[in-house]
């Protein structure tokens, strides 16, 4: 049975409210919680990018919550400086914490000043950076030479488990090759469910281990009110194939989105004012495979509303 969370989206609040938010998303019965990893947002509009591995912290110790981040080592984060964070969260909160690994954008890497690399070399450079950081969750000393650099590098403070590392993938060329490496997958809603494409792929080509889905919905009161709201803080995150991997900064995601229209973010984002709609979405997810669906609601107006509204009324629905 498919388990659903809340996904704290850094990009479009505050961290001290974000932590707040996770806190009344556990009280109305979400099971779980994830995280975004930006060092900047997609749009001045939404405004925040709080560093994520400082309010995991935080949230652990704020809740009884399993927690997630979706980051990305090689660039912005050296993976045994990675490898720390991440054992130091699973050594303090023992079994609460996944982390699931991506090659980046350059909105968030291209700040270290080095050049950002083709897909190819960032893929290649993600497999070396998951195996430097399975062999210091072993308890190794690492030295590596490749598309990154590691001297004599040991983790002193281990946890019993290392956390489980999944692969991020939007598609299922992706899901294929993170496959060989991950203990499970974390991907996106896409337009009429295609999603279930990522997931297949990843399954027939062997990938184990448990099935995250980032699902993007907008619900307000109206649904005009859950479209625009959708328009305005996500259009810019949208934007597919080469385009959102290689622009750098928020200005330049605006000038690409601006022709973008409300009609054209509604296949990326489930838009309804009915509960009815989301919550028979949301089960679908489940019996497509997804084993945990991260609800994301996009407009930032009616947070609190809407993890009140769907704890008592979509989340009994979803668990019954």
């Amino acid at each position: 049975m498919a388990t659903f969370g809340y996904h704290a989206s850094h990009e479009q609040f505050p961290p001290s409210e974000l932590l707040q938010l996770l806190k009344v998303a556990q009280d109305a019965g979400f099971a779980s919680g994830m995280c975004s990893d930006h060092f900047a947002p997609w749009s001045s509009r939404q405004g925040h990018s709080g560093h994520a591995w400082s309010w995991l912290g935080a949230a652990l110790a704020s809740t009884v919550l399993p927690m997630g981040v979706v980051t990305a080592p090689g660039q912005r984060y050296h993976p045994a400086v990675l490898a720390q964070a991440a054992a130091t969260l699973a050594q303090m909160y023992p079994g609460r914490l996944w982390v699931a690994l991506g090659t980046g954008q350059a909105l968030s890497e291209h700040i270290t000043g080095d050049r950002w690399p083709s897909k190819e070399a960032r893929t290649r450079r993600l497999e070396e950076c998951v195996r430097i950081m399975r062999a210091l969750f072993a308890g190794q000393e690492v030295s590596h030479e490749g598309l990154v650099t590691v001297d004599r590098a040991r983790l002193w403070s281990l946890p019993q488990r290392p956390p489980i590392l999944l692969g991020a993938a939007v598609g299922p060329a992706t899901a294929r090759r993170v496959a060989a490496w991950a203990d499970g997958i974390i991907t996106v809603n896409q337009p009429d469910d295609a999603h279930r494409e990522t997931l297949a792929a990843y399954r027939e080509a062997g990938g184990r281990g448990p099935a995250v889905l980032q699902a993007h919905l907008s619900w307000a009161p109206t649904r005009e009110e859950a479209l625009a709201a959708a328009h305005d803080q996500w259009r810019e995150a949208v934007l597919g194939s080469d385009v959102g991997w290689e622009i750098p900064l928020p200005e330049h995601f605006e000038q690409a989105a601006r022709l973008i229209e409300p009609s054209g973010v509604e296949p990326f984002v489930v838009v309804s004012d009915d509960l009815g709609h989301h919550t028979d979405w949301l089960a679908r997810q489940a019996s497509h495979g997804f084993d945990e669906v991260m609800l994301h609601q996009v407009g930032k107006g009616h947070q609190v509303r809407f993890v009140e509204v769907f704890g008592s009324e979509v989340l009994p629905e979803l668990n019954s």
